[in-house]
């Protein structure tokens, strides 16, 4: 165990991975910049509103992404949660995805800005992110969104969080979800980021990295068998037959991809998975470089949201 595994360190470095992030989202048209996310796939319109949605946690920003006029009456509703490894709060960091959701699914994209690690470690996040997703169910039709047909999904740690708002809705009777997306998650953070093992030599995810990120969301080891958190773990074994349908996105060389296969290996054993996809020479966070990829990914991602919940997407797309 190295000096980042332990508590006091990991939030420091946390905050200072914060803190470069937010400096990075201001430099104008910079890598990371929110300019430079936002100007991604320019074909792409950006009609949006910003809102807030009122949570047992805090109130949770939200910037809702519109679809074209005219696909239906009362779209349904796709909640998104950003990656950035329970600790980085990113949310323009998807906003091509959103859009590009908006768009080819014909759907209201909900993108969250939930609370972070180590300000807010679990069990916020997940619980948070499992109220907004109520609130969409109950208050949809207030929007002119159709909450009774929806669907979440996430990247890297957003995915996890989808995970957990689709065990949550199973396990309390809440929301019916139409699909989760689960697209590179971390799925068992019980396991540690040194016993991982990727299949290139220098991943973009590192040991350290996970060592950070692990530790400021779950400071206690202990938790991070929790099923909320390590779905994949071995500690996990309850049955989830009935959990919503899932689409499961892997890279090939991702670090995480171990663990997002035998999830989806374990869905499938509940006849929950609908399409475990592996991205074939991609890391970790592709998407965010790789626009033929990312392309070919999000119409994938777009389809799925689609025919589950019968959306009217654009004659064109």
């Amino acid at each position: 165990m190295s000096i980042l595994a332990g508590p006091t360190v990991a939030a420091l470095a946390a905050k200072t991975m914060q803190s470069l992030t937010r400096l990075a989202s201001r430099r104008s048209g910079g890598p990371g910049s929110t300019a430079a996310w936002r100007a991604r796939f320019p074909e792409y319109p950006r009609v949006v509103t910003e809102s807030t949605i009122p949570t047992s946690v805090a109130p949770a920003p939200v910037t809702v992404y519109a679809p074209p006029t005219g696909t239906a009456t009362r779209p349904p509703v796709h909640v998104n949660f950003h990656g950035g490894g329970y600790v980085m709060s990113m949310p323009a960091m998807d906003d091509a995805l959103c859009r590009f959701l908006a768009v080819e699914a014909g759907v209201v994209v909900v993108n969250v800005k939930y609370v972070v690690a180590p300000q807010h470690p679990f069990p916020a996040p997940p619980t948070q992110a499992y109220d907004v997703v109520r609130w969409v169910a109950e208050h949809g039709a207030e929007h002119g969104w159709d909450g009774g047909r929806l669907t979440v999904g996430g990247q890297s740690a957003g995915g996890g969080l989808a995970a957990a708002v689709a065990r949550q809705a199973h396990e309390e009777a809440g929301p019916p979800i139409a699909l989760q997306v689960l697209h590179y998650p971390p799925l068992d953070l019980a396991t540690p980021g040194r016993d991982k093992k990727a299949t290139v030599d220098k991943p973009v995810l590192r040991p350290w990295m996970g060592e950070i990120f692990d530790t400021a969301y779950v400071p206690d080891p202990r938790e991070r068998a929790h099923r909320l958190v390590s779905p994949a773990g071995a500690s996990d074994t309850a049955d989830l037959t009935g959990i919503a349908p899932a689409l499961v996105i892997t890279a090939e060389y991702d670090l995480l991809r171990n663990e997002a296969v035998r999830y989806a290996e374990r869905l499938d054993a509940a006849g929950a998975l609908v399409e475990h996809h592996d991205v074939a020479g991609a890391d970790h966070g592709y998407d965010a470089q790789d626009d033929e990829k990312a392309r070919f990914v999000y119409a994938l991602i777009a389809r799925h949201i689609a025919r589950a919940t019968g959306a009217q997407a654009p004659a064109a797309s």
